[in-house]
């Protein structure tokens, strides 16, 4: 790795500390349900909203009836996006006259959207109308992000309550993490974009002439409203096909760096609202701890992977070396803008965080440079995560990692003064094993059934790599792929949208009934046998749960290996 790479990483950790700190305190207020300071003009218009749909903003809600609300938002909310789709040849706002999107493909991106995944099977700026991309797609990356920030609110209000039945109120808590945290950021993020170069317009296609006489469609469209939420959302889902390579949607250095930060901050400021939230900061940096150390390691190996010289190009006698005119290494998939250390710390990022936006091709990463982003998003998107959910599977795995210290040390296990039961480990467990069994069984019926295998164009071993990439992401509701997979098809547009929103709800419904049982509960005081869960042995200890847990559950992933040499499916 290069000394601009570590400069890099380090100032990118700086930048995000500094913003997400007040950014958490800001966080904390909206999550009260009270006037937001400087934005106390706001509660007019929310007003509005809950008299004009008819809800009742005073009434708390207990968990199951917090997440049927849930659910059947988001229920809705796929049907609305699959029927924008299908009807978009029909309705305005559509220059080029696109078709109507097929019935998988419109199944599967509804699906991935409400689940805030965003795996795109289609190229963007070829299938989906100006409407469809701004009504149906950037809404729901809106919607998506406030049913995280909901959920994790849920969550930590029951850590911080003293025996009582309610966790929030569902349509109070989508509501303001809309109007008070993703709307104004944003809107200053898009114009911090749009300044960088990143287009936002309504114009028809553009037809211009190359160099050779050619002629070339350069599409147009509203990106920089899009990509902003899509960052700050942890969606992913680009406009355009080429997503954050693009240089519309992602024109310069400064641009990127924007991006990476947009992705980090809102999961990191969640940690700092955590610990105001149960009144103890401490408890705020013990999580953002765990999450930064695994992240740094796993940004440190992908540059030093990136870095090495390709094999395929050295036999060639390329000259890869790093040097005034080149930032050397394994440049293949890569943009020229970027380099090795832009492009490393983007992939660690996006899949670190359940977002999935790309500004290089991850199918052209080293062995090890692959691995990485593939093992960040099997330890279940909890270092950093998406929004909202990157916290609450922490927290899941703070529960875990406080039960089994409990078992060790021969104590009843609590955490934050509440005592972890068999009610809440079952819970636990099921949310914990919900994504991996959905990779896994996925990827095994993938790679026997004839409609899964067609779809791999690289034979042996990265063609599997290539199916275990794809469910790995649509599980963890991350949305990158390796790319190297013909994954718009009916199998796997059914396959994979299945995934995603089991992936999703299959983890927030135990989570809520956690929240739930925890908020009955008594707060018990600390006494001098209640262990500390702020200090550094607490952060290995979480560190070393989320490992393990993320390699014990992917193991079974090593064995179907050579269950696909025996069969010979990629030969």
């Amino acid at each position: 790795m290069t000394a601009q790479s570590l400069i890099l990483l380090a100032a990118f950790l700086l930048v995000l500390l500094a913003l997400a700190w007040p950014l958490g305190a800001f966080l904390a207020k909206v999550a009260d349900d009270a006037p937001v300071p400087g934005l106390a003009w706001l509660r007019k218009p929310e007003a509005f909203l809950y008299r004009a749909a008819g809800l009742p903003e005073d009434r708390a809600m207990g968990w199951k009836s917090y997440a049927i609300a849930l659910i059947v938002f988001n229920t809705l909310g796929t049907l609305f996006v699959y029927a924008v789709q299908r009807l978009q040849a029909w309705l305005p706002l559509n220059p080029q006259h696109l078709p109507n999107v097929g019935p998988d493909s419109s199944f599967n991106t509804a699906v991935s959207f409400v689940a805030n995944t965003n795996w795109q099977g289609y190229a963007g700026e070829q299938t989906m109308s100006y409407l469809t991309q701004m009504v149906a797609l950037a809404g729901q990356n809106f919607l998506s992000a406030a049913t995280g920030i909901a959920v994790v609110f849920a969550l930590v209000r029951a850590f911080a309550a003293r025996s009582t039945g309610a966790i929030g109120n569902f349509w109070v808590d989508v509501t303001r993490a809309t109007l008070y945290v993703l709307l104004p950021l944003s809107l200053l993020l898009a114009v911090l974009l749009m300044g960088q170069g990143v287009i936002q317009n309504f114009d028809a296609y553009r037809q211009v002439a190359t160099l050779e006489g050619g002629v070339q469609t350069i599409a147009m469209g509203p990106v920089a409203s899009q990509e902003a939420i899509k960052l700050l959302g942890t969606n992913g889902g680009g406009f355009f096909n080429a997503n954050s390579a693009h240089p519309f949607e992602n024109p310069t250095a400064l641009a990127n760096f924007m991006q990476l930060i947009a992705i980090f901050l809102i999961p990191a400021a969640l940690c700092f609202a955590f610990g105001r939230m149960v009144g103890d900061i401490r408890q705020g940096w013990a999580v953002l701890a765990a999450m930064t150390i695994v992240f740094c390691l796993a940004s440190l190996a992908i540059f030093a992977a990136e870095q090495q010289a390709h094999p395929a190009l050295q036999a060639l006698g390329v000259d890869q070396a790093a040097g005034a005119l080149q930032s050397g290494g394994n440049m293949e998939g890569k943009e020229t803008r970027f380099g090795i250390g832009g492009s490393a710390l983007f992939a660690a990022v996006t899949t670190a965080a359940s977002c999935g936006a790309v500004n290089a091709m991850h199918d052209s990463l080293m062995p090890l440079g692959g691995a990485v982003p593939l093992l960040l998003m099997q330890f279940g998107e909890v270092i950093f995560g998406g929004v909202g959910s990157g916290l609450y599977g922490m927290l899941v795995f703070a529960i875990l990692a406080v039960f089994v210290a409990g078992l060790m040390i021969g104590r009843t296990p609590e955490y934050l003064g509440k005592k972890i039961g068999p009610y809440e480990m079952k819970m636990t467990s099921l949310a914990i094993l919900a994504t991996p069994l959905l990779v896994l069984g996925g990827t095994a019926v993938a790679v026997v059934a004839g409609a899964g295998t067609a779809g791999i164009a690289n034979p042996g071993a990265h063609g599997f790599s290539e199916v275990l990439y794809a469910f790995t992401s649509a599980a963890n509701n991350n949305g990158s792929a390796f790319a190297g997979l013909s994954a718009n098809t009916p199998f796997y547009n059914t396959m994979l949208a299945i995934a995603m929103w089991f992936g999703r709800f299959a983890v927030i419904v135990p989570v809520l009934a956690i929240a739930g049982s925890l908020a009955a509960q008594a707060r018990l005081p600390v006494t001098g046998g209640t262990m500390p869960t702020h200090g550094p042995l607490f952060v290995f200890l979480l560190i070393g749960t989320v490992v393990l847990v993320g390699v014990l559950n992917y193991v079974p992933a090593l064995a179907l290996g050579p269950v696909v040499e025996h069969l010979q499916l990629f030969n």
